[in-house]
Parts: structure tokens; C-alpha cells; sequence
């Protein structure tokens, strides 16, 4: 396969990950649709600065030592479900406030970034996919493995921004729009809290029947 075949599969395959709904997917809708397009695209910022920091830790081998040492990954599995959940309860409680576009407003768009960079470190599929997928695009050749590894990071890091900033902009004109209907505003905020549970929930699953790297790899980063 040439190069150029390469990046564009790489592309194609990275596009149907993150188009996928998931926990990053979520946050980045919550934080639009509650605190408007600057917190949306906050959280965009903060998503994506977690996929960098992934493509360090996997450059470093810190992937390496999820897939020699399961427990570890078990660990974080864990920490992502409470973290979810978590979100997740903040999302049901705020809904009797969801007309006044609370709470990712008022903590303001640098605590929307922390929040969603930790939302993305603690996400089990980026890891899953730097072990399973992002190595397989690694070509020995002329050209370095960082250098590789750097431009399939910036393809990945483009197309978080482009996928997840559609949406971030979305969701802060549809913010603006459920400000006039409160009733439909506690709705979505309520099915947004729900999704978020019940994603948290999914990785309790995972984790009770000890999924570990890298047996499923594949069926987890589709689901």
C-alpha cells in the first residue's frame, strides 16, 4: 500500500471512531447545549489536547505498560466509569437550572477545558486504540517512526476538531434555542445525564467480565 493510501485509510478509519457516540461525544454536546458555543469549544480543546497527550504517552510507551500490566488498565477503567458517572449526575441535577445555561457557564471555559482534557485521559478507548489500531499504520522505512507517528497525530487531532467542533457549534445555537423552552431543555439535559450513566455503566461491564488488552480491542472502540 502507497503512502498516500495509508494516511487515507488511516483517516477514513479514525473518522468512524470518533463519529462514533462515546463519552467525549457527550461532553463536548453538554458542554455546547448548556454553555453555549465557547464552552463547547473549550471542551473541543480539551478533548483534543488529551488525544496529543495520549500520542506522547504512546510515543513514550506508557500504552506498552497497559497491555504488560492489566491491572493498571482495570484501574483506569474504573476511574473513567466513576468519572462518567459523575458527569454524568451533574448532568440530571443541573436540569432545573438548564434555562439559566448552568453549570458549564458558570465554572467558564478554562475549568470546561480541565474537565474535558480529564475526561479524555481517563477515556479506556484511546488507549485501546493507540495499542490496536494506531500501530498498525507504523511503517518501517526511510522515513523516522516519530515522524510517522506526528503526522498521523495531527491527522487525528484535525479531525477530532473538525468532527467535535461541528458539534460544539451545534449545540450552542441549540442551547440557545431550549433557553426559551425550559421543558425541552430539562429533557435533553436528563437524557444527556442518562447517556452519560449508562456509558459509565458500560464500563463497569467491561470491567467486571476483565476485559483487558488487547482481547476485544476492536468490538470495544465500536461500541
Amino acid at each position: 500500500m502507497s503512502d498516500d493510501a495509508n494516511l487515507w485509510l488511516y483517516f477514513v478509519v479514525v473518522f468512524g471512531i470518533i463519529a462514533l457516540p462515546g463519552l467525549d461525544m457527550a461532553f463536548v454536546m453538554g458542554s455546547a447545549v448548556l454553555g453555549g458555543r465557547r464552552a463547547g469549544l473549550a471542551a473541543v480543546a480539551g478533548i483534543v489536547s488529551g488525544g496529543v497527550c495520549h500520542l506522547a504517552m504512546g510515543a513514550l510507551g506508557a500504552a506498552a505498560v497497559l497491555r504488560l500490566w492489566p491491572p493498571l488498565f482495570d484501574a483506569m477503567l474504573a476511574a473513567g466509569a466513576l468519572y462518567t458517572a459523575w458527569i454524568g449526575w451533574r448532568f440530571l441535577r443541573s436540569t432545573s437550572q438548564f434555562a439559566q445555561r448552568l453549570p458549564q457557564r458558570a465554572c467558564g471555559a478554562g475549568a470546561t477545558f480541565l474537565r474535558a482534557l480529564v475526561t479524555s485521559l481517563l477515556n479506556p478507548k484511546a488507549y485501546l486504540f493507540m495499542l490496536a489500531i494506531f500501530p498498525q499504520f507504523l511503517k518501517p522505512g526511510p522515513e523516522p517512526l516519530w515522524a510517522q507517528a506526528a503526522l498521523l497525530g495531527a491527522i487525528t487531532a484535525l479531525t477530532q476538531a473538525g468532527v467535535y467542533g461541528a458539534l460544539a457549534w451545534l449545540g450552542g445555537g441549540a442551547g440557545r434555542w431550549l433557553e426559551q423552552r425550559p421543558g425541552a431543555a430539562t429533557v435533553l439535559a436528563r437524557a444527556m445525564g442518562v447517556l452519560l450513566m449508562a456509558l459509565a455503566a458500560l464500563s463497569a461491564a467491561q470491567l467486571g467480565r476483565g476485559l483487558l488488552f488487547p482481547a476485544s480491542a476492536l468490538a470495544v472502540m465500536t461500541h
